[in-house]
């Protein structure tokens, strides 16, 4: 049964349409004017927000375009391919860009550093590179990662990098020091994205075990397990204030998570196939999201409004998971398969398409809502299962937790091994 959407819902507010090919990356510009996209098509869409305004395409890497951002100033957009290079483009209608050419392999992750002085970047050249931006200067390079690096992120204060590898391990790095000062190992599978939590003491990481993880940094412990996804998990984003997390996965939703309760808040639906993208507005009050479909959504949080403190104090709380969503899904489903056909206008090579979408789309009730209180017996049943089901979490965290020593105490045999021979 379907209902409408309520205030504090997310809305799907834009459907931008112009890509050729999966969408690999977005983001938004500082005051949420225009938001950028990448592709497996080679391009990069600049959206204009207002609808009057015209979209761009731009041209100039030769192959896959695999990450994109802009820099804290807007003033610039950085974007790494699988045609190994680096590109620095300015955001206007002629799209001139400088190229960057140092990995031996493909560019699969670009940040800004928060002042918009440096730039980071992770490739399958297994290293990882720090760049001066206005000079064009390479810093140095980090190469402890064996295998792969998916993606390579600084802090909101710039001091440290979170990476991930193919190698299964989330590794922070001290950009002073140039060492790594811990590194995360993963029991199943590797990560694909790493995010930094707004007050520098978190990571999450997406995980390619259908888990999104949080992990202390200041513990060097795993927080938080999210294991809701039925698919592998690409991509993950904190909202600003710190209390929620998103995350886009192979399973064709998007969820957000509640992290001061630690438990899912949201299912969203509206992708047609896997959801390869996901980034929060910096203002947290929008965020976008983009998949094999071809199509860049736009959504209206709402739910930030009923949390308005910010995240200083804030403490997410410990191994805590959820298994039940506090509001059922999203499903939008339907608005964005009637302007899925909608086309580009033809005085524009990529301008942006239709009108904003209707507010409200269809909810659809969640499988175990709700329902009329069955008296005493069944209120004392419910109780049971509610506590075997925190039981079995907190099993399964200390599992997880094992997993983990187990592999440092494997990897330190390895090293006394090593230094006999």
């Amino acid at each position: 049964m379907s209902n409408t959407c309520v205030e504090e819902d997310p809305v799907l507010e834009r459907n931008f349409h112009g890509h050729r090919d999966t969408v690999t990356a977005v983001d938004f510009h500082p005051s949420t004017c225009q938001v950028v996209s990448s592709s497996l098509d080679a391009s990069i869409m600049l959206w204009n927000y207002e609808q009057q305004q015209r979209a761009f395409r731009l041209m100039g890497h030769k192959e896959p375009v695999l990450d994109v951002q802009f820099s804290p100033s807007g003033q610039l957009i950085a974007s790494g391919s699988r045609d190994r290079t680096i590109r620095l483009w300015v955001p206007a209608i002629k799209g001139e860009s400088e190229t960057f050419k140092a990995h031996m392999g493909t560019v699969r992750s670009v940040h800004f550093s928060p002042d918009g002085q440096q730039l980071v970047t992770g490739s399958d050249d297994k290293a990882i590179k720090l760049w001066v931006v206005n000079r064009h200067k390479f810093q140095f390079s980090l190469t402890e990662h064996k295998n792969w690096v998916r993606c390579v992120r600084f802090s909101p204060d710039g001091r440290l990098l979170a990476s991930a590898s193919d190698d299964r391990t989330v590794r922070v790095w001290d950009t002073r020091t140039q060492c790594c000062v811990h590194t995360f190992h993963e029991a199943k599978g590797f990560s694909h994205h790493v995010a930094f939590h707004p007050d520098g003491m978190c990571v999450a990481a997406a995980g390619s075990d259908n888990a999104v993880k949080v992990y202390d940094v200041r513990s060097r412990s795993l927080l938080q397990h999210y294991a809701m996804h039925s698919a592998p998990v690409n991509k993950v984003s904190f909202h600003p204030s710190g209390n929620f997390l998103l995350s886009a996965s192979h399973d064709g939703t998007l969820r957000v998570f509640d992290l001061l309760e630690g438990r899912p808040y949201y299912t969203l639906h509206g992708h047609r196939g896997p959801v390869t993208a996901a980034a929060f507005a910096r203002d947290g009050h929008h965020f976008a999201s983009g998949g094999t479909d071809e199509q860049l959504f736009v959504w209206r949080t709402n739910f930030d409004r009923e949390m308005t403190a910010s995240s200083s104090g804030n403490v997410i709380p410990k191994l805590e998971t959820g298994t039940e969503s506090r509001r059922p899904d999203v499903d939008c489903s339907q608005l964005a398969d009637e302007r899925r056909d909608e086309e580009l206008p033809p005085e524009s090579e990529s301008d942006t398409t239709g009108p904003p979408a209707a507010r409200g789309g269809r909810l659809s009730a969640g499988a175990g809502a709700g329902g009329a209180s069955g008296g005493g017996e069944m209120a004392e049943i419910r109780s049971m299962v509610s506590g075997l089901m925190q039981q079995m979490e907190l099993v399964t965290q200390t599992v997880l937790l094992m997993e983990e020593r187990l592999k440092l105490a494997e990897d330190k045999l390895c090293e006394v091994d090593g230094r006999k021979e």
